[in-house]
């Protein structure tokens, strides 16, 4: 299927960042490292996809997020954290907040259940997304937004769909060794080349021997990265917690001899596809989160892994099927709609399995019922 034409401005703003990269891999020695492209082609300043003007949430967007999907979603991590932290006021850092509708829900339940928000902080790298969430939670003086994160915080920290953003490098095996796969030029095109890989980067890929001629994989450093400043953020803070919703696997489902062509994905109005060069700055690219490798980190770093486990498994223990039960069946047309939210959000043929959970405390206990489903013996 044909992707759909971009508009007369739209691609001059692809034209000019594609430009911006063909300028850097030059002054590179003719090659970059995938990490390097997929960095400058979602966060290059105001060309970037998520540095640019575009509209990338919602039905008019690339994609849709489960904060966009339902209210539920927001108003069941509202009760979780009442769950964790009890009717205390409460602090809220958010990583990438979206359109900000994940906090307006978040507060909007904690209000409704009498918990005082004190603060909520948002770190947003998009100037395009941080006015569309001012416009979204112009009602709730507490919340700040900053453009790096806090050096200590308490309270609970939410990254929904904040890891598949983070540049990966791209590694292939060839001849029983490992090959980092880069960014080179062939006339004004961008084409892949192979340098032999750093050992640091191969050492990330477990049990190497098990894996094929010609497999391709990514190795995420910039996600354990972020994942060890949130350990030192809240180790800073005394007492916190950090919940990690993303798309992704454990390392044994992650690297499996099957997997070959490995994760990244691009999104472009609503259709996915894997053409990584197609309109730098028009298109997400993602990959999916390696969850033992971001959990070691946050061990390392002395966070301990409190959970871990499918997106359905924590909506249903953190109470989702209460929520849907407090509308009114005679209100019909809303419950059918929530009713295919919920479906979306925890069907394993949707998103229920797909997404998995990663819960980091820091002196903060987990509800009984959420630790019945944790399978963090399994990363």
């Amino acid at each position: 299927m044909p992707l759909p034409e971009p508009s007369a401005d739209a691609l001059l703003v692809s034209r000019a960042l594609a430009s911006l990269i063909r300028n850097d891999i030059r002054a590179n020695h003719d090659w970059i490292s995938f990490a390097r492209f997929m960095e400058l082609a979602l966060y290059a300043e105001g060309l970037g996809y998520y540095a640019g003007g575009s509209s990338k949430l919602g039905k008019d967007g690339d994609f849709t997020t489960a904060p966009e999907i339902t209210p539920l979603f927001g108003a069941t991590i509202g009760r979780f954290a009442i769950d964790c932290f009890g009717t205390e006021p409460l602090r809220v850092l958010e990583f990438g907040a979206g359109t900000g509708r994940l906090a307006l829900d978040v507060m909007q339940s904690l209000f409704k259940q009498g918990v005082v928000v004190d603060q909520y902080l948002i770190v947003e790298l998009s100037a395009d997304l941080r006015e569309r969430q001012r416009g979204m939670l112009v009602d709730f003086p507490q919340v700040q937004w900053l453009s790096v994160p806090p050096t200590a915080f308490s309270g609970l920290i939410l990254c929904n769909e904040v890891l598949d953003a983070m540049p990966v490098h791209l590694l292939v095996r060839q001849q029983d060794r490992w090959f980092e796969r880069g960014v080179s030029l062939s006339g004004e095109y961008f084409v892949f080349s192979n340098r032999e890989s750093d050992a640091v980067l191969a050492g990330q890929i477990p049990e190497t021997h098990a894996l094929p001629e010609g497999y391709l994989t990514e190795v995420h450093p910039r996600q354990c990265g972020f994942v060890r400043m949130l350990s030192d953020v809240l180790k800073a803070g005394g007492r916190g917690l950090a919940l990690l919703i993303d798309y992704g696997f454990p390392a044994r489902e992650y690297f499996l001899p099957q997997r070959k062509q490995g994760t990244v994905m691009c999104h472009y109005r609503h259709h996915a596809h894997t053409d990584v060069f197609y309109l730098p700055g028009l298109q997400d690219i993602t990959a999916h989160v390696d969850f033992s490798a971001a959990a070691l980190a946050a061990q390392e770093s002395g966070l301990a892994v409190a959970a871990y486990m499918s997106q359905a498994e924590f909506l249903i223990a953190a109470g989702l099927s209460d929520l849907i039960g407090q509308i009114s069946p005679e209100d019909a047309q809303r419950w059918l709609t929530q009713s295919r939210a919920i479906q979306k959000l925890t069907s394993p043929a949707e998103m229920g399995e797909l997404f998995k959970v990663l819960l980091l405390s820091q002196g903060v206990d987990l509800p009984v019922q959420l630790l019945k489903f944790d399978r963090s013996y399994r990363l």
